[in-house]
C-alpha cells in the first residue's frame, strides 16, 4: 500500500501514533500532517494515541507549539492520561518515588504531596530516566536492586524513541531492567488493551497506524484491529529494504496488515 487514500475508506476510526508518525521530537512530518488533514475533511474519526508519560492537555500544547492545528486536536489520548487516573485512586498505594526527569512531573501534579523518597515509597513511578544519568542504565540497576520487592509503575512502555537522528531510552527499558533483576512492572499505555478502550468501542471499525512493532503494531493485534507500519522510524536501522520487513514482523511476533515508510496519503 503506497497510499492512504487507497485504503481510507473501509475505516471509520484511524488510531494514530505520534513521535515516529507525525513527528520527529523535533519537527512535524508534513507528509503525515496532509494526510490527516485529507482524512479529516472526510469526515474520519482520529485518535492520536501515545504513550508520552505526561497529561493530554501538556500533549496537546506540545504539538501546538510544533505548529499543529487545534482544530486537528480534538482526540488525544496518553499513557501519562491512563495512568494518572489509577495514580490519584491509590491503585498501588500512596506513597510514591518519581524515577524520571522533572519535565514529566505535570503526571503527578495532583498527588505531588504523596512523593517521597526511594525508601519511603510504596511504589516506584517511573516516567524515564533520571536526569544527567539518561545513558547510564547500570546506575538504574544499583538504583533499583534493592527495592525489588516494590511495583514499578511504567507510564511509557516505549523502549527507545528517536529525538531527530537520536536514540533516547525511554521507560519501557528502565521497566525490563527492573523484571530482569527481579521486579515487578505494570504498565499504561500501547500495546495494552486498557488504553484502547478509551479510544474507540466495538461497533467501529478501525485501523492504528504506527512506527513501532511492540507497541503499535502488537497493541493492534492484541485488539484485532488493522495496522499501517510505518517503517522509516523507531525500527529503521534493523533492516536494509522493504523485502526484509516481513521478516521483522516475525522477529518481533506480529503482524501488520499494511507497510508505508511514512504516512502519505
Amino acid at each position: 500500500m503506497n497510499h492512504l487514500a487507497e485504503i481510507y475508506n473501509s475505516y471509520d476510526t484511524f488510531i494514530i501514533d505520534l513521535w515516529g508518525v507525525v513527528h520527529n521530537g523535533v519537527k512535524l512530518n508534513l507528509k503525515a500532517i496532509e494526510a490527516i488533514e485529507n482524512l479529516i475533511k472526510k469526515k474520519k474519526k482520529i485518535v492520536f494515541l501515545t504513550n508520552a508519560p505526561r497529561p493530554c492537555s501538556v500533549v496537546k500544547q506540545y504539538l501546538v507549539n510544533l505548529g499543529m492545528r487545534e482544530n486537528m486536536l480534538k482526540n488525544i489520548m496518553s499513557s501519562g492520561e491512563a495512568s494518572m487516573k489509577a495514580l490519584e485512586d491509590e491503585r498501588f498505594g500512596k506513597l510514591f518515588f518519581h524515577l524520571g526527569p522533572n519535565k514529566d512531573n505535570e503526571i503527578f501534579i495532583n498527588i505531588k504531596s504523596n512523593k517521597c523518597s526511594l525508601h519511603q515509597c510504596e511504589f516506584i513511578l517511573c516516567t524515564g530516566l533520571i536526569e544527567d544519568k539518561e545513558n547510564d542504565l547500570e546506575y538504574h540497576r544499583s538504583l533499583l536492586k534493592n527495592h525489588v520487592s516494590k511495583k514499578l509503575i511504567c507510564t511509557n512502555p516505549d523502549l527507545i524513541v528517536h529525538r531527530g537522528e537520536l536514540a533516547e531510552y525511554c521507560a519501557g527499558t528502565i521497566a525490563e531492567l527492573f523484571e530482569s533483576i527481579g521486579g515487578e512492572s505494570i504498565y499504561f499505555g500501547k500495546p495494552h488493551k486498557e488504553i484502547y478502550n478509551m479510544c474507540f468501542t466495538e461497533n467501529e471499525k478501525v485501523i492504528a497506524i504506527g512506527d513501532n512493532l511492540n507497541t503499535d503494531i502488537k497493541g493492534a493485534n492484541n485488539m484485532n484491529i488493522d495496522s499501517i507500519f510505518i517503517s522509516d522510524g523507531v525500527h529503521r536501522s534493523e533492516f536494509k529494504n522493504e523485502n526484509e520487513l516481513k521478516f521483522l514482523s516475525l522477529k518481533y511476533k506480529v503482524m501488520a496488515s499494511y507497510y508505508q515508510p511514512q504516512l502519505i496519503w
